[in-house]
Protein backbone atom coordinates (compact mmCIF):
# COMPACT_ATOMS: atom_id res chain seq x y z
CA UNK A 1 0.00 0.00 0.00
CA UNK A 2 1.25 3.50 -0.80
CA UNK A 3 1.48 6.24 1.79
CA UNK A 4 -1.37 8.71 1.74
CA UNK A 5 -0.67 12.32 0.85
CA UNK A 6 -0.53 14.53 3.96
CA UNK A 7 -3.76 16.37 4.64
CA UNK A 8 -2.23 19.66 5.84
CA UNK A 9 -5.45 20.79 7.48
CA UNK A 10 -6.33 21.62 11.08
CA UNK A 11 -9.72 22.55 12.52
CA UNK A 12 -10.12 26.24 13.28
CA UNK A 13 -12.48 27.89 15.76
CA UNK A 14 -15.53 29.42 14.10
CA UNK A 15 -15.17 27.34 10.93
CA UNK A 16 -17.90 24.77 10.22
CA UNK A 17 -15.68 22.37 8.31
CA UNK A 18 -14.02 19.07 9.15
CA UNK A 19 -11.65 17.31 6.75
CA UNK A 20 -10.37 13.73 6.90
CA UNK A 21 -8.30 11.70 4.47
CA UNK A 22 -10.21 8.81 2.88
CA UNK A 23 -8.67 5.34 2.68
CA UNK A 24 -8.69 5.68 -1.13
CA UNK A 25 -6.48 8.79 -0.89
CA UNK A 26 -9.26 11.34 -1.41
CA UNK A 27 -10.87 13.51 1.23
CA UNK A 28 -14.17 13.72 3.05
CA UNK A 29 -15.15 17.28 3.87
CA UNK A 30 -18.05 17.62 6.31
CA UNK A 31 -19.72 21.01 6.55
CA UNK A 32 -21.80 22.07 9.57
CA UNK A 33 -22.37 25.58 8.22
CA UNK A 34 -21.58 27.73 5.20
CA UNK A 35 -20.66 30.94 6.99
CA UNK A 36 -18.23 33.43 5.45
CA UNK A 37 -15.43 31.98 7.60
CA UNK A 38 -16.24 28.42 6.51
CA UNK A 39 -16.47 29.32 2.82
CA UNK A 40 -13.17 31.21 2.94
CA UNK A 41 -11.38 28.34 4.73
CA UNK A 42 -12.82 25.73 2.35
CA UNK A 43 -12.04 27.83 -0.75
CA UNK A 44 -8.41 28.39 0.23
CA UNK A 45 -7.96 24.76 1.31
CA UNK A 46 -9.52 23.41 -1.91
CA UNK A 47 -7.42 25.60 -4.20
CA UNK A 48 -4.23 24.69 -2.30
CA UNK A 49 -4.95 20.99 -2.74
CA UNK A 50 -5.77 21.43 -6.42
CA UNK A 51 -2.27 22.81 -7.00
CA UNK A 52 -0.80 19.46 -5.96
CA UNK A 53 -3.40 17.33 -7.74
CA UNK A 54 -1.43 14.90 -9.86
CA UNK A 55 -3.72 11.86 -10.09
CA UNK A 56 -7.34 10.84 -10.10
CA UNK A 57 -8.90 11.43 -6.69
CA UNK A 58 -12.22 10.70 -4.98
CA UNK A 59 -13.66 13.39 -2.70
CA UNK A 60 -16.90 13.52 -0.75
CA UNK A 61 -18.56 16.73 0.43
CA UNK A 62 -21.10 16.04 3.17
CA UNK A 63 -23.37 19.07 3.51
CA UNK A 64 -26.40 17.27 4.97
CA UNK A 65 -26.25 19.42 8.12
CA UNK A 66 -26.74 22.56 6.00
CA UNK A 67 -30.43 22.98 5.20
CA UNK A 68 -30.10 26.13 3.08
CA UNK A 69 -27.20 26.50 0.67
CA UNK A 70 -26.81 30.03 -0.65
CA UNK A 71 -26.17 30.88 -4.26
CA UNK A 72 -22.89 32.48 -3.12
CA UNK A 73 -21.73 29.15 -1.65
CA UNK A 74 -22.67 27.27 -4.81
CA UNK A 75 -20.91 29.82 -7.02
CA UNK A 76 -17.76 29.48 -4.87
CA UNK A 77 -17.91 25.72 -5.41
CA UNK A 78 -18.42 26.20 -9.16
CA UNK A 79 -15.34 28.46 -9.25
CA UNK A 80 -13.14 25.84 -7.58
CA UNK A 81 -14.72 23.02 -9.61
CA UNK A 82 -13.92 24.91 -12.84
CA UNK A 83 -10.17 24.98 -12.13
CA UNK A 84 -8.40 22.83 -14.75
CA UNK A 85 -6.78 20.76 -11.98
CA UNK A 86 -10.26 19.69 -10.83
CA UNK A 87 -10.60 17.40 -13.85
CA UNK A 88 -8.61 14.83 -11.84
CA UNK A 89 -11.35 14.65 -9.19
CA UNK A 90 -14.50 12.59 -8.80
CA UNK A 91 -16.66 14.54 -6.35
CA UNK A 92 -19.76 13.23 -4.59
CA UNK A 93 -21.85 15.86 -2.81
CA UNK A 94 -24.35 14.61 -0.22
CA UNK A 95 -27.16 17.03 0.63
CA UNK A 96 -30.12 16.98 3.03
CA UNK A 97 -32.91 16.67 0.48
CA UNK A 98 -33.92 16.89 -3.17
CA UNK A 99 -34.81 20.61 -2.89
CA UNK A 100 -31.21 21.45 -1.99
CA UNK A 101 -29.92 19.06 -4.67
CA UNK A 102 -32.04 20.79 -7.33
CA UNK A 103 -30.77 24.25 -6.35
CA UNK A 104 -27.16 23.08 -6.56
CA UNK A 105 -27.72 21.39 -9.94
CA UNK A 106 -29.23 24.57 -11.39
CA UNK A 107 -26.33 26.80 -10.42
CA UNK A 108 -23.63 24.14 -10.90
CA UNK A 109 -24.69 23.77 -14.54
CA UNK A 110 -22.74 27.00 -15.09
CA UNK A 111 -19.44 25.16 -14.60
CA UNK A 112 -17.34 24.46 -17.65
CA UNK A 113 -17.69 20.69 -18.22
CA UNK A 114 -14.36 20.19 -20.00
CA UNK A 115 -12.39 21.47 -17.02
CA UNK A 116 -14.67 20.51 -14.15
CA UNK A 117 -14.51 17.63 -11.73
CA UNK A 118 -16.84 14.72 -12.34
CA UNK A 119 -19.54 15.75 -9.90
CA UNK A 120 -22.68 13.99 -8.77
CA UNK A 121 -25.18 15.05 -6.10
CA UNK A 122 -26.81 12.58 -3.72
CA UNK A 123 -29.30 12.61 -0.86
CA UNK A 124 -28.07 9.26 0.53
CA UNK A 125 -24.49 8.84 1.66
CA UNK A 126 -24.52 5.11 0.82
CA UNK A 127 -25.23 5.91 -2.85
CA UNK A 128 -22.46 8.52 -2.87
CA UNK A 129 -19.96 6.04 -1.43
CA UNK A 130 -21.00 3.38 -3.97
CA UNK A 131 -20.46 5.85 -6.84
CA UNK A 132 -17.07 6.88 -5.47
CA UNK A 133 -16.06 3.23 -5.09
CA UNK A 134 -16.48 2.55 -8.80
CA UNK A 135 -13.24 2.31 -10.78
CA UNK A 136 -11.98 5.80 -11.61
CA UNK A 137 -12.30 5.16 -15.35
CA UNK A 138 -16.08 4.71 -14.85
CA UNK A 139 -17.05 8.29 -14.05
CA UNK A 140 -20.43 8.55 -15.77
Amino acid sequence: MTDLKPLNWKAKPGVGLNVVRRADGGMTLTFSDLSEATLREWHDFALEHLLGSDRLTRNLYDVRAVKDISEKAIRAAVEVNSDPSARNIRLAVVVADEKVAGAIRTIASLALPETAAALKIFTKIEEAEAWLARPLDQIA
